[in-house]
């Protein structure tokens, strides 16, 4: 399995918000418009209660320039953190059992 860190990852919405909002100076509006969607997607990722899809990332890597791969591996990282690291879904992916091959 993944090997993963004890402290929880940074989430898009804390890194759009630090790294690439703050900086430059954008709201949450100004960058709604920028990627040609609603503010109220931008808040949602902002404050983690949406995930990043890859139409996001590909909209995201168009207006800051960088790529959508940098979004969806912050996205990934985040979402792999959650899974080994909320319990009951920890329990529920630990019943899964590697198939034996039948040679």
């Amino acid at each position: 399995m993944t090997t993963m860190t004890k402290r929880r990852p940074v989430s898009v919405g804390e890194m759009l918000d630090e790294e690439f909002m703050k900086p430059l100076g954008l709201t949450q509006t100004a960058l709604a418009e920028a990627m040609g969607v609603e503010r109220r997607l931008v808040n949602e990722i902002c404050n983690e209660r949406r995930a990043v899809t890859v139409d996001t990332a590909l909209m995201l890597a168009r207006v800051f320039g960088n790529t959508p791969d940098f979004w969806l591996n912050v996205q990934r990282r985040t979402d792999l953190w959650e899974a080994l690291n909320t319990p009951e879904r920890r329990k529920r992916i630990e019943r899964a059992k590697p198939v034996e091959s039948p040679l």
